[in-house]
């Protein structure tokens, strides 16, 4: 009895140490596959046998094969990798962007710079034909670095597309296999022990996935796991998957979307409730930074040609005639939601259509516009872009409204979930174009002159004579200096028409800057810089000009070369008097400044997550990964228990040798 007691135990003693070797040989063996778990051999005590002496031990068993795992690190990782992904992806998409601003010669503000020079060298030279011809070259160049520009924003969109097309597909077939390891686990729950590979592989899958999306995790109890996404949105539940899409975006179809496919209807995902994950950088980059920088190229685009087409339409060309505009933009858009209501023959209820007057004061954002519930034919407009600020508008009858400096015109009647995208500015730049091709109609001349009296005895002369509206070419006017209260030197200004009816504004206090009138006045459309101090009795005359001298007059190239000089972009108009607002190479450097601080924010941030996700991905290899020196410790171990119950069954056998020879004699 002892013998086969002992045979027992060795036969026992020698499975589990095979065992053991053979689930470190696979550890081993797996030490670099990526997600793979450290597995063990659970030994377990066999029940002792009874005999009248007691219980005799019978070694050990083999119980189950379990995996290193723990659920709260390896989630933790997951969701560390996803916000890793997102923040790498969203720095790579930045410095793609930062090449579309370039500085130096290169750049957009140099451009500007120079076909405001261009305008110097034309107020030296108003009649020379080849200073106008440069003029009109630098107009053409600066067309075609908007151009330019808005081509890389579009090629940088369509790369974005793109992406999110290659993950989408990714996504789906991690999606797939993850439904289908799902039904391989349920139906292994019924052997009694864990498919540790399985289980492997399926957190493989969410790790994988996690860095194309963010996902949550739900353990169900037939063991499969259902997976979430933008905040409880199924992705996969059980052996069932559902499929992601790339759809063009309901307000700007220009730009995309993700939904998930619910049979014949598609469930739009929030943007804001990705969280990490490449996809949602590619769309926060397409939505936020794209959307700026369009804008930012736009705006200045719109204000340049908005500014040098006004004052150019108020001056002469060599041919006598008014100026016609230098430059043409891209038209501003308005947007309808696909998803807005339709009549039976699926025409929308209400349209939009905005017009921008001038470039000057626009702002560089889109602008959401919806149905004010509480008002009625009421709006509610909201910037979109910094600084954010929400504005109530009540259109006429006619359905329009002025906000921003966009004139909005409402055809039909919204229903009250109907939203709208206004875009000001987004088009601008690409849209831009040099509308003159022959040099003689650049409007160098003005079309009146100013001359200071004979007879005037204070110092006071000509410095410079701006158009800033269109005059009366019929018109003559004079300034008129006196004395006011107190000594204080004033003047006014009396516009006499064709017909000899006249019309006299002021007294105005004179002032040091010498500006005669102030904003928002203007002498028949003209504002004067007098240089020197007038006295009273002085006068100062404003008639139209001889046309035998337009050649050589060069009123409007100044006021065309003082642009250079002016805050046109994005300033504030009230009651015609204009504030605030950058210079033109202003706002483009600003415009520099903001994308750099994107790029450097953004590779921070990078540097900062793939830090974070290294750390908690070496916390889960602490737990799971393997240890090749300890494993080799283990196989050392197992080979040497291995050889402890060989030597049992060799005592055993030799016992049951001496018991037959015995028996036998």
């Amino acid at each position: 009895m002892a013998a086969s007691s002992l045979m027992s135990l060795g036969m026992r003693a020698m499975t589990a140490s095979y065992a053991s070797m053979q689930v470190t040989g696979h550890n081993i063996a797996n030490a670099s596959v990526a997600g793979y778990s450290r597995q063990q051999a659970e030994l377990a005590t066999a029940k002792g046998q009874y005999t009248g002496a007691g219980f005799f031990g019978k070694g050990v068993d083999v119980a189950s094969v379990t995996r290193s795992h723990d659920q709260f690190l390896t989630r933790a990782a997951a969701t560390a990798k996803s916000l890793s992904a997102m923040d790498e992806t969203l720095a790579q998409r930045l410095k793609l962007l930062e090449n579309v601003f370039p500085t130096g010669e290169m750049g957009l503000g140099y451009s500007v710079g120079s076909f405001l020079n261009a305008m110097v060298d034309l107020a030296s030279r108003p009649g020379d034909t080849a200073t106008r011809q440069v003029v009109l070259a630098r107009s053409q160049d600066l067309a075609s670095r908007f151009n330019a520009a808005d081509d890389q924003l579009d090629t940088l969109q369509a790369g974005v597309t793109s992406d999110l097309k290659t993950t989408v597909t990714a996504v789906n077939g991690l999606t797939k296999s993850l439904a289908k390891i799902n039904d391989q686990i349920a139906a292994s729950r019924g052997l009694g022990q864990p498919p540790n590979d399985l289980l492997d592989e399926r957190d493989r899958i969410v790790s994988e996935l996690s860095t194309k999306i963010q996902v949550s995790t739900v353990m169900a109890d037939d063991g499969t796991v259902g997976v979430f996404v933008a905040g409880g949105q199924n992705l996969v539940l059980g052996a069932q998957s559902v499929d992601m899409r790339v759809t063009p975006d309901p307000l700007d179809t220009s730009r995309s979307a993700l939904a998930l496919v619910d049979g014949s209807n598609l469930r739009m995902l929030d943007e804001a409730s990705l969280g990490g994950g490449s996809m949602a950088a590619l769309l926060r980059f397409q939505n936020e930074d794209l959307v700026d920088a369009r804008n930012m190229v736009g705006q200045l685009a719109a204000a340049v040609g908005s500014a040098v087409n006004a004052q150019q339409e108020l001056g002469l060309d060599l041919n006598g005639d008014g100026g016609k505009p230098l430059f043409q933009v891209g038209a501003p858009t308005a947007r309808s939601s696909t998803n807005n209501a339709r009549d039976a023959s699926g025409n929308f209820l209400a349209t939009v259509s905005i017009a921008t007057p001038d470039g000057t004061v626009l702002n560089a954002a889109d602008y959401l516009m919806r149905p004010d519930p509480a008002v009625a034919n009421g709006y509610i407009v909201t910037r979109l872009s910094y600084p954010q600020e929400t504005f109530n508008r009540t259109a006429d009858a006619s359905g329009a409204f002025e906000v921003d400096g966009m004139q909005v015109t409402v055809t039909g009647t919204p229903a009250s979930a109907d939203t709208f995208l206004l875009q000001p500015v987004a088009n601008a730049a690409g849209g831009m174009n040099a509308l003159i091709q022959d040099p003689r109609l650049v409007a160098a001349a003005s079309p009146l002159v100013a001359s200071v009296g004979a007879a005037n005895t204070g110092t006071g002369s000509i410095a410079s004579l701006t158009m800033v509206e269109a005059p009366d070419t019929g018109s003559s006017a004079e300034v008129s200096f006196s004395t006011g209260a107190g000594g204080q030197l004033q003047y006014s200004w009396t516009v006499t028409d064709s017909g000899g009816a006249a019309t006299t504004t002021g007294p105005l206090d004179w002032n040091d800057e010498g500006v005669v009138p102030p904003e928002p006045y203007s002498i028949n459309g003209a504002r004067l810089q007098v240089a020197g101090v007038p006295k009273a009795g002085d006068t100062i005359s404003v008639t139209a000009i001889d046309p035998a001298y337009i050649g050589a007059n060069n009123g409007n190239a100044l006021a065309l070369s003082g642009l250079r000089d002016k805050a046109i972009v994005g300033r504030s108009e009230s009651g015609g008097v204009y504030s605030g607002g950058a210079l033109a190479t202003d706002a483009y450097a600003a415009t520099l400044a903001d994308v750099a601080v994107r790029v450097q924010t953004a590779k921070a941030a990078s540097t900062i997550s793939t830090a974070v996700s290294g750390q908690a991905e070496l916390a889960r290899s602490e737990v799971a990964g393997v240890n090749l020196d300890e494993e080799a410790a283990r196989l050392i171990q197992y080979q040497q228990s291995y050889q402890a119950a060989a030597k049992v069954l060799q005592v055993a056998q030799s016992v049951f040798e001496t018991l037959l020879q015995t028996a036998a004699g």
